[in-house]
């Protein structure tokens, strides 16, 4: 038996099911359940203690969840994912004969959960396997071994970029080996060449002029956090209070990208915007910026909205995002005298050389050179 859940509005969640007097019986001794006629199925309060109480109810049934309340809801997701895990198992698949779909999906979920990716990593592997797919279904008269180079020249030739690529390359590789369990002769791995593009930042005054066109206290402190500290969106939608160490002046980031924890700086100017927040709105729960679904955090697109409103009404013309913050952090604290070592600890950079490319957008030695027609006599007016 399958039970269908999805979101009925922002307060309801709906239950549909074939006809079972059994089931029917057992809904009807859920708190505050009721029946809507019209639409034929159940609806239940949207609360955290509501689903822990089906699926201890149901755990003998299958739930199929949509995609939006999955999104939402982090116990769900759990659930679904460790639901997901038991049904999988470790047959391999082979590419010539196989079409993307649910179960092969499922293999390459199982295979990168089994390995500590992240869920957006997951993600955007699962969306290149299937692009890829769909390539290869147009072209199956080609060789395993020569599809992945030509799927690269096809992307390339759509003008897609070389990290997209190599991240597709990757996606792929992935998949031939640990889910297809390639052997034999395999496919020739040709990566483009990375582009070597300059990070956009913001100079302190525009950043200043940003924060001041967001009146929202929670906003405010998210993108005062944010820049003040070198965080990632996914980092600061995940702040708990026991993060912040006021004392020592530090926040911790918990596993951030790469499953790493660090120290980072806490600003003082900061700390006391979020005091603000805090105060007036006393967030409950785990999370410091809760999301408006119970028991989550505010989402990352929410906060890249804020941002990208904060800048219109600012009217700073640079193409820049959230992530410019990051970036002008560093950039700031290289042009403030501050060793690049210490930055790279702060930002959470395994390699030196990735902290290294805020050295090519300071300006802190920069602006002591003088341009060779500053030097010469020439009069602009003329």
């Amino acid at each position: 038996m399958i039970i269908r859940l999805g979101k009925w509005n922002e307060n309801e969640l709906k239950l549909q099911f074939p006809y079972d007097e059994h089931l029917i019986q057992q809904v009807r001794r859920l708190s505050q359940r009721r029946w809507e006629p019209q639409a034929r199925v159940w609806l239940v309060p949207y609360t955290l203690r509501m689903i822990e109480e089906m699926l201890h109810m149901f755990a003998d049934l299958r739930f199929e969840v949509e995609s939006a309340l999955l999104e939402e809801c982090a116990l769900l997701r759990e659930y679904m994912d460790k639901q997901q895990t038991e049904r999988v198992t470790t047959k391999t698949i082979d590419l010539e004969t196989s079409q993307w779909g649910a179960w092969t999906e499922k293999q390459l979920v199982y295979e990168l959960k089994l390995r500590g990716y992240s869920l957006k990593t997951i993600r955007s592997y699962c969306g290149q396997v299937k692009r890829f797919y769909s390539f290869y279904t147009a072209n199956r008269g080609t060789a395993v071994h020569e599809i992945v180079r030509k799927y690269s020249y096809y992307l390339l030739s759509q003008q897609r970029s070389a990290s997209y690529v190599n991240q597709a390359i990757s996606a792929i590789k992935f998949y031939l080996e640990h889910v297809c369990g390639q052997v034999g002769e395999k496919p020739l791995y040709v990566r483009p060449k990375k582009e070597n593009k300059l990070p956009n930042v913001l100079s302190q005054a525009e950043v200043i002029r940003i924060l001041k066109h967001v009146t929202n206290r929670k906003h405010r402190a998210i993108l005062s956090l944010t820049y003040s500290s070198g965080l990632r969106v996914s980092e600061v939608v995940r702040l708990r209070w026991t993060d912040f160490d006021p004392e020592r002046r530090t926040l911790r980031v918990r596993q951030g990208k790469g499953k790493k924890d660090r120290l980072t700086v806490l600003s003082e100017t900061a700390y006391e915007i979020f005091q603000q927040y805090f105060q007036a709105e006393q967030p409950k729960g785990q999370w410091l910026f809760p999301g408006q679904t119970p028991g989550s955090h505010l989402t990352e697109r929410t906060v890249q909205k804020v941002f990208e409103k904060a800048l219109q009404n600012s009217q700073i013309a640079k193409e820049v995002t959230l992530h410019s913050l990051r970036h002008s952090f560093a950039t700031h604290l290289l042009e403030g005298g501050t060793d690049i070592r210490y930055i790279q600890e702060l930002l959470g950079h395994k390699r030196l050389q990735t902290t290294e490319i805020y050295t090519h957008v300071a300006i802190k030695d920069v602006r002591r050179i003088q341009s060779p027609l500053d030097r010469m006599d020439f009069d602009a007016e003329k």
